[in-house]
């Protein structure tokens, strides 16, 4: 039996690639084998953390052998060895996901250094100060990550340090500070985990690996993956790095950087460096980095490498690069690139330039562009004509505006918009253990940290607005108060943040939608001449028409006609066809609806002129235009409330049985959709595609009468062309389907009710009851309401698709639940052969792009993966 290798050298071949060597490990590799100053390590691969996590906590056998084995090779090649008291050789452990998961895992600096190798290390390099700061971070660090000290006893105990020695910033204490800094922390890990800083080297190492495995499972990466739905059975690799020292003094660094803006997609230098600092302190946001510009003054050698570089990786990779470096004693080393998180507009204006610049393809471009991320370019704005005293600025970390009650915890940010509310999470500096809150809140502002902190990448990847390093902001937590530039704020207050601008402004503001960019619109010119799936919209209204139409629908695919019946000042008239004595008093009744209907349609018809347009005869049950049987005026209103009351309406008297109880109903919808498609015609010279869909139908004889009245009607009032249909809801209609399509021009499948029927769920009880429960206990993977449930739902759709065209070869199939919005339900509705998908309007640019997706992934083409 051949044995499992757990361990691969950067320079070694490993056929897993990403998913065995993670994204930090594939790229630490794919970087030595280019050239590229990269630190010696190896990785320890995904199959260890997975292998580790079933067997209990207990490591894979062999697995610490072959650490050691390696650990040899590597002091070989650096000519150190581990735990030397003279000069030691000192690794950093790092998780590395093979899906991107920027902080929600843990990292662990400086192992190796333990009482000895700290004055070897001082005498080796002659910097005792560098030594004693490289050691109380690992003592932090280790103890936060490996035991579980809380990070704020070593944060209080440096700030206490600062103060009694009147340093403004950490750089700012002696050589001396740090050795009674480093003792003070022995202290607090003493006192915490019951027994002394771990002196052996080996053992910190075997205890660093097992707690970046246990890392995976931390409550951040849960949060993280379920919100960003990355499958939990993944597991973590864990790089262990050869520390390299950006804190060795004013010749050393750290930074990170990204070969295009990350907030725009310009090229251009961008990102940020701190001098005399590790890692660590510019992704925490413990100190506020420099432009990366700065470093050309301080350490101009390794900036010209470092940009020569960039151009590299970003040519090698074909896409934006985030890269982490450290720059020690002038020597540049990279400790990562992946492609960078970035905010819906870089993508598109990114993946524009990459094309004009012959790098990438118009079909890789359209590939790799996140259709859920376009709804940040739908995101909300400060209305321009709106009047407002900016009060406070900070840097404008991740666009889009947004309002809301300030919040200064995770936990009641998640509470309170869970209540209802919205609300703006107001933090000293985000840390992971805030998403959370962060995926709750309906903006972010941070008092510290830059561009590239835990609140400006996280809150670019989810599309929440965000404004960082906002230095008017002085939060105590605590307390939950702020002060914002000499305004005291709490937790009813509201504000308004412009994540575009970085403006901060006291109380709420009306906002507005913005405007597709030029790069969008040329994105989606691209994606429409690939895409084989039509894009139509659900509007009922001739405003929501004219927003589908501008959005680039097809089509409208549902237009619900009981949403007119609602109006105020058609109400009343609904509620007298429903209190009528007779069909006589009935038609009356209609007979004054039917000019409101037509206006309706005659508005809707003209948004849409020259494409088709689905309307569904009136679907809910009668009672739901009455009021409450305590808010009834009469006894006799009284009495027809109780008479149309139903045990479970929703399955009760609606849809197609109203037509056929009530058929003067449906004849005066169709009198007036065909009255208000000749008035179109005559006025603008454009004939309507008017399609006339009945909802649900079951059993064919429905759709049999139902059509026979339909064209009855029609023929009535002048001829126009238009097709009759049915909604497919119901499982019966979907095994079905072959009789029903006898009678049908096109199908169109509700998939809301089709998921309500098929599962069994109400949809209103479901969500607010056992639903959530279902999908925190991973019952169900997904909310089947929000993602087309494929194997169950979408088995039923598959055999109305194969069934109705087996009566009718090119029976013309769509679907208009809202699921026609999500881009895996797009997806899946591209393989199924349907004709066109139907969403809300905003939702009309995602699928559009979904569409061209599915027809690329057809045919081959797929997109970049992100790693890191």
């Amino acid at each position: 039996m051949i044995a499992i290798r757990y361990v691969y050298d950067f320079d070694e071949a490993a056929a897993g690639g990403r998913e065995l060597l993670g994204g930090k490990g594939i790229g630490l590799a794919e970087m030595t084998q280019l050239g590229i100053p990269v630190p010696a390590g190896f990785t320890i691969t995904t199959d260890a953390c997975r292998a580790y996590m079933s067997g209990d906590g207990e490591v894979p056998d062999g697995l610490e052998e072959e650490i050691q084995e390696h650990l040899s090779a590597f002091e070989e090649k650096t000519g150190k060895r581990f735990g030397d008291p003279a000069d030691p050789l000192l690794v950093s452990v790092r998780s590395g996901a093979a899906v991107s998961m920027p902080g929600m895992m843990d990292t662990i600096l400086n192992l190796g250094l333990n009482d000895d190798a700290v004055r070897g290390l001082a005498e080796r390099t002659g910097n005792q100060r560098f030594a004693n700061d490289s050691y109380r971070r690992l003592i932090q660090m280790y103890g936060q990550v490996v035991d579980g000290v809380d990070g704020h006893l070593f944060e209080d105990a440096l700030s206490k340090l600062k103060a009694e020695r009147g340093a403004a910033q950490d750089v700012d204490l002696s050589a001396e500070d740090l050795v009674d800094l480093v003792e003070r922390f022995k202290d607090i890990y003493q006192t915490e985990t019951g027994g002394p800083f771990p002196q052996d080297a080996r053992e910190q190492l075997s205890r660093a690996v097992r707690a970046v495995f246990e890392s995976w499972e931390n409550p951040r990466a849960q949060v993280y993956r379920k919100a960003h739905h990355i499958p939990d059975d993944l597991g973590t690799a864990v790089n262990v790095v050869q520390m390299v020292f950006g804190n060795k003094g004013d010749r050393s660094g750290t930074g990170v950087a990204f070969t295009r803006d990350p907030s725009t997609g310009r090229p251009g230098l961008y990102g940020e460096f701190l001098a005399d600092a590790q890692g660590e302190d510019v992704v925490a946001g413990i100190r506020t980095p420099q432009p990366l510009a700065e470093m050309q003054q301080h350490l101009p050698d390794a900036f010209e490498e470092l940009t020569e570089t960039m151009r590299r990786l970003e040519e090698h990779y074909r896409d934006m690069q985030d890269i982490e470096f450290t720059v020690e004693d002038d020597k540049l080393y990279l400790l990562q690139t992946r492609s960078a998180k970035r905010t819906a507009a870089a993508a598109l204006k990114a993946a524009v330039d990459m094309v004009d610049e012959g790098l990438i393809s118009r079909e890789d471009a359209v590939a790799r562009i996140d259709p859920d991320q376009l709804d940040q370019l739908l995101h909300p704005m400060i209305d321009p004509e709106a009047d407002f005293e900016v009060i406070a600025q900070g840097l404008n970390a991740s666009p889009g505006a947004a309002c809301g009650k300030v919040v200064f915890d995770a936990d009641a940010a998640a509470e309170r918009a869970a209540a209802g509310e919205d609300v703006i999470l107001v933090r000293w500096e985000t840390t992971p253990d805030d998403i959370h809150g962060m995926i709750a809140a309906e903006g972010i502002l941070t008092a510290h940290g830059g561009m590239t902190s835990h609140a400006a990448v996280v809150a670019r990847g989810m599309g929440k607005p965000c404004v960082a390093g906002c230095e008017a902001l002085s939060v105590d937590a605590k307390a939950r108060k702020a002060s914002l530039n000499g305004h005291d704020l709490g937790e009813e207050d509201v504000i308004t943040i412009d994540g575009g601008t970085g403006q901060v402004i006291l109380g709420a503001l009306d906002l507005v939608p913005p405007q597709i960019n030029e790069d969008f619109e040329t994105i989606l010119e691209w994606a429409d001449g690939l895409r084989r799936l039509k894009v139509r919209a659900n509007a009922d209204t001739p405003e929501d028409a004219a927003k589908a139409r501008e959005f680039g629908a097809e089509g409208i695919g549902l237009c619900r006609t009981e949403h007119m019946f609602m109006a105020e000042d058609r109400l009343p008239v609904v509620r007298e066809m429903i209190m009528a004595s007779g069909e006589e008093e009935r038609r009356r009744a209609l007979d004054t609806l039917l000019p409101h209907q037509q206006a309706d349609f005659e508005g809707i018809f003209e948004a849409m002129a020259g494409l088709p347009v689905t309307i569904r005869l009136l679907d809910p049950p009668l009672h739901e235009f009455l009021p409450p049987l305590e808010e009834a005026t009469d006894e006799r209103m009284r009495d027809r409330i109780r008479s149309l009351r139903e045990a479970n309406p929703m399955l009760g008297t609606r849809g197609c049985r109203l037509g056929l109880i009530w058929p003067e109903i449906y004849e005066m919808q169709v009198r007036a959709i065909v009255r208000a498609a000749v008035a179109v015609e005559e006025r603008t010279g454009n004939a309507p595609l008017v399609e006339i869909m009945h909802p649900l139908v079951g059993f064919g004889e429905e759709l049999h009468r139902l059509r026979a009245i339909t064209v009855a009607t029609a023929a009535d009032e002048n001829e126009i062309e238009y097709l009759v249909g049915t909604m497919i809801e119901l499982p019966r209609a979907c095994i079905r389907a072959d009789e029903i399509a006898e009678h049908a021009d096109f199908f169109s499948f509700g998939t809301n009710d089709l998921t309500q029927t098929a599962l069994g769920f109400s949809r209103d009880d479901a969500e607010g009851k056992f639903l959530t429960r279902y999908l925190e206990d991973g019952v169900l993977e997904r909310n089947p309401f929000e993602i087309l449930d494929q194997r169950g739902v979408g088995e039923l759709m598959r055999i109305a698709v194969e069934r109705g065209r087996s009566v009718k070869e090119g029976l013309k199939m769509g679907i208009c639940g809202e699921h026609g919005g999500e881009p895996s339900s797009v997806a899946f509705c591209h393989r199924l052969g349907l004709d066109y998908v139907s969403c809300s309007p905003y939702r009309v640019p995602l699928a559009r792009l979904a569409a061209a997706q599915a027809a690329l992934k057809e045919a081959g083409v797929e997109a970049v993966a992100a790693g890191g």
